[in-house]
């Protein structure tokens, strides 16, 4: 009977750690994000899904949340909580539009 409730409780601390583990993996620092959306801008460009003035304002969008980022890591030493919260959001923005830019039906001609 100890060993079975031992072994659950082993069980319960496994699954109560699981979804930790998953949402630290699927989390990407603000390098990691901003070059795969760089990336993502540069295959839509090659492939034909982004237009060329659609991919300069996507840029455009990437290079000033670049500079909201060095604003923010200046004034305070760097990125608290609240500045990574509201990154995150611009973004997982961002992110959308590059896919709503891409899958559009614009072709560049």
């Amino acid at each position: 009977m100890k060993k079975l409730s031992i072994g659950l409780a082993g069980l319960a601390v496994a699954i109560a750690a699981l979804p930790a583990t998953a949402s630290a993996q699927n989390w990407q620092s603000i390098n990691q994000r901003q070059a795969r959306i760089e990336a993502r801008i540069t295959q839509g460009m090659r492939n034909g899904a982004l237009t060329r003035p659609e991919a300069v304002r996507l840029r455009t969008q990437l290079n000033q949340l670049a500079g909201l980022e060095a604003r923010y890591r200046r004034t305070g030493g760097g990125l608290n909580q609240a500045e990574r919260r509201d990154l995150d959001r611009r973004f997982d923005l961002l992110s959308q539009r590059v896919r709503v830019q891409k899958n559009d039906r614009q072709v560049r001609r």
